[in-house]
């Protein structure tokens, strides 16, 4: 017997103590519980019941981690809609599927991801080996690891999509959340205007199958050799002071007016009006002509030129370049595009990409040529949901089947093992209530047909089989079952 104010052993503790860390006293009045201990048997322990009503005021929250979400069926079945499209058109262009782990060594962003993201918005910790691990926040650096171990044996070009699960640590707000889910496309192995072409018609395909009209976005259009001339030979910039504007320019539309002036006077060391009329300029052109003569430059928007002819071609014309679309991450080298929302209730980009073809070289591996983009479900969701366009939730068409009592519930599952070995999916009713009741519960479960196993059923080998979507009943026998329900 423990007395008042003694600290009881570790090793009489119930299992809920532990878990919870709980220094626990026993106090008068004293209880006697019985708890499973160890190896199976019972021991009697005596607590206080000051420690049930600790307990009972510290019970575990049901709610999901701050930013991340649970998916119920109804949830699911969303994202699941949502992602059979992405599947479907990424294989109508000949990509193929691939995935990783969710672990990637810390060292792989540090060396190409934005700053920002790794310095602020990873999740990131020592493993019990001493080795720093990160929660992947993207899947860029993971497809260009994966190709660099392999880069001997893959036949190019390559042609990856995924899936992801991706997780940055930042404060939850519209079409941004801690993990989301996202649609990874990526082509390795080509250089010209074709693969950007290509990409961004596969992007645009996404789109009109999953309902939006070409009106409802534009995509819009710039390159990083062109805003990487401007930064550094045009404005003299170093690499630091270069990647402070490129993110400033990245949130113009985020902050006022005044400032972005007064940040980028402070990055500059200078107030240039030059450089403020060249990035709100209302066209491409007023951007460029500011610039000088250059055979890079040049090349530079010929090859936007082509990509923007080839997508004319395909009937794509809601593409315009865009001086002040710079894209977050440091590893694109050419082209970055994005399909920005024209919902003044939703502006923000469906999707985003461009072209990095340096990104192997962390691996000390041969450069490949590379363009791919990203789309998150999170933005996507709330883009289809403003225009109607997500279908309601539609159970899979299942058949519920009712046993009437414990007697005929082997019937019962013989028939649903039967309809199941033949593609039919098949709930099965254990509740064995009256007949009434149990066809409410299966109405409750969205079942397409149901029918009830008695007796009597058993006896004649026929059911009567109601649909509840149209209320029609119909007296089918056992062996005709499987054919009805395929039809």
């Amino acid at each position: 017997m423990y007395s008042k104010k003694e600290e009881v052993p570790e090793a009489y503790l119930p299992r809920e103590a532990l878990l919870l860390n709980l220094t626990v006293w026993v106090d008068l009045p004293l209880i006697t519980r019985l708890v499973n201990h160890g190896e199976g048997f019972h021991i009697p322990i005596r607590f206080s019941l000051c420690y049930n009503i600790f307990m009972s005021k510290n019970k575990l929250n049901t709610e999901s981690y701050k930013g991340v979400r649970d998916f119920y069926p109804t949830d699911y079945f969303t994202r699941r809609f949502m992602m059979d499209k992405m599947e479907k058109i990424a294989k109508l262009y000949g990509y193929e599927q691939y995935d990783a782990s969710i672990l990637e060594p810390s060292e792989l962003y540090k060396n190409k991801t934005s700053e920002e993201i790794v310095n602020e918005q990873t999740y990131t910790f020592t493993d019990r080996g001493g080795r720093e691990v990160t929660l992947r926040p993207e899947m860029t650096p993971t497809i260009a690891r994966m190709i660099a171990h392999k880069k001997n044996t893959l036949p190019l070009p390559i042609r990856w999509f995924s899936i992801p699960n991706l997780f940055r640590y930042e404060r939850p707000q519209k079409g941004r959340l801690r993990e989301h889910w996202q649609f990874n496309v990526d082509i390795f192995g080509l250089s010209g205007a074709d693969a950007e072409i290509e990409i961004i018609s596969l992007g645009r395909d996404l789109l009109k199958d999953l309902g939006l009209k070409d009106n409802d976005y534009t995509i819009r259009l710039s390159s990083r050799v062109i805003t990487d001339f401007m930064f550094g030979e045009f404005l003299g910039l170093d690499k630091e002071n270069t990647k402070n504007l490129a993110r400033l320019i990245d949130k113009k539309t985020k902050i006022t007016l005044k400032e972005f002036e007064d940040k980028a006077e402070e990055i500059l060391g200078r107030r240039d009006d030059i450089f403020l009329g060249m990035v709100f300029s209302k066209n491409f052109e007023g951007f460029t002509k500011h610039l000088p003569k250059n055979e890079k430059l040049d090349k530079e928007l010929e090859n936007l030129d082509l990509i923007i002819t080839g997508l004319n071609n395909l009937g794509i014309n809601n593409v315009v370049l865009d001086q002040s679309l710079i894209r977050g991450f440091d590893y694109y080298t050419g082209t970055v595009f994005e399909f920005f929302d024209n919902d003044s209730e939703n502006p923000r980009s469906l999707l985003g990409g461009g072209r990095f073809d340096k990104l192997l070289e962390i691996f000390d591996a041969p450069q490949i040529p590379t363009v791919g983009f990203g789309m998150g479900d999170v933005v996507l969701a709330e883009a289809l949901e403003s225009r109607n366009l997500l279908p309601k939730y539609k159970k899979e068409k299942t058949v519920a089947i009712c046993p009437l009592s414990n007697k005929t519930v082997s019937f019962s599952n013989e028939i649903a093992q039967n309809l199941r070995d033949n593609g039919i999916p098949v709930l099965v009713s254990y509740n064995f209530k009256k007949a009434g009741e149990q066809i409410k519960w299966a109405d409750k479960h969205q079942v397409e047909s149901v029918f009830c196993v008695g007796d009597d059923e058993i006896e004649s080998g026929e059911f009567i089989v109601k649909n509840l979507m149209s209320g029609k009943e119909e007296k089918i026998k056992e062996t005709d079952l499987i054919k009805f329900f395929n039809k």
